[in-house]
């Protein structure tokens, strides 16, 4: 496979801007909303870089946020910096009950002014199908996600509401069509499918030969692809083999967050842009330290980062002995100490 700096497209645009509702997304290359990771500091270091076309925070609980707003008058910390970034943003909710999600898109419409509310269908992980009986565990009932759907693009009119699913709850129950079908049926402006069960949780490949089975089976929304895009040459190929309008980038993004404006460059038919140095990876790394000291202060921001520093070094040589040591980080200076004398060169 080719380096990034020699792969090019044999065509001047691959893909055409994806319409959300009113919203306008170009390139259509999204950042997935990943919980724990991309966080205001995340998302300034991928804007900065530039790419995606639409960026989202970390999945937000709609129970836990007004929970809260009505013991403090405060947000989430996950709801940091969402008031005054850029446009266009889209904030992801989660819970299995229609009016506490509503409530909650209804003030990230009207209060927070996001570009875009996403409902999570998606999340596999046990704290929240098998104890809050949300996220995909609502796949085995297009007919009730349609509901939420529905309620949500009530209370949000005519910020556009959009849908994140996985092709089903098991691979014995794969219906992404049917749960498409109802949320375009409910209003929804858009559908993101992730091409594994959620009983496959991260295990084996992506399908995206299921994705893009959907495709005909939508009347009017877009349908975004999602899953294993770790490069340049697979943003693109997604595209020239599949039937899908957009595509998300996420686990990827995190190691590579230069990755967006590579897709960017080769959806458009340009030479794709290098890797930045190491150095220069290395920068990014302590400006993404920097802003989320700047939230949190050096102690708790320190160890917050932990997880963050060990993306950057994820799959290059050295990698193993940064992540070690980075991973028992407590202070500013261990950190920064660590960056500078184990940091992948």
């Amino acid at each position: 496979m080719s380096s990034p700096s020699e792969f090019s497209t044999a065509t001047s645009r691959l893909a055409l801007p994806l319409r959300i509702g009113s919203l306008v997304i170009d390139p259509p290359v999204l950042q997935a909303p990943m919980a724990g990771f991309t966080n205001y500091a995340y998302r300034q270091i991928v804007r900065q870089l530039g790419g995606a076309g639409l960026q989202a925070t970390e999945m937000i609980s709609a129970r836990g946020f007004l929970e809260i707003d009505a013991r403090d008058h405060e947000f989430p910390d996950r709801l940091w910096g969402v008031k005054e970034e850029p446009r266009p943003l889209a904030v992801q909710i989660w819970d299995n009950d229609p009016e506490t999600l509503a409530a909650v898109g209804a003030k990230l419409a009207r209060e927070f002014r996001v570009s875009v509310v996403d409902i999570n269908f998606g999340c596999p992980v046990k704290q929240v199908t098998q104890k809050a009986k949300s996220g995909s565990y609502l796949l085995q009932w297009p007919e009730r996600v349609g509901r939420i759907v529905a309620r949500v693009v009530g209370a949000c009119h005519p910020t556009p509401v959009t849908a994140k699913i996985r092709l089903g709850s098991t691979r014995d129950a794969i219906n992404a069509i049917d749960v498409a079908q109802a949320i375009e049926g409910a209003g929804g402006a858009a559908v993101t499918v992730h091409g594994r069960t959620a009983q496959d949780m991260f295990r084996g490949s992506a399908d995206w030969q299921r994705i893009s089975e959907i495709k005909p089976r939508l009347k009017r929304i877009p349908l975004i692809g999602n899953g294993d895009l770790a490069s340049a040459e697979g943003v693109v190929e997604a595209f020239r083999r599949y039937a899908v309008d957009g595509v998300m980038i996420a686990r990827a993004g995190l190691s590579k967050p230069w990755l967006f404006r590579q897709a960017k460059a080769a959806l458009r038919g340009e030479i794709v842009p290098p890797d930045p140095t190491n150095a220069e990876q290395r920068e990014m790394l302590l400006e993404h330290y920097r802003l989320v000291c700047e939230r949190f202060g050096q102690d708790r921001g320190s160890l917050l980062m932990r997880k963050y520093a060990c993306c950057y070094a994820q799959g290059r040589r050295g990698a193993r002995t940064f992540r070690d040591n980075v991973s028992r980080v407590r202070t500013r200076e261990e950190f920064l100490e660590v960056v500078q004398r184990d940091f992948p060169r």
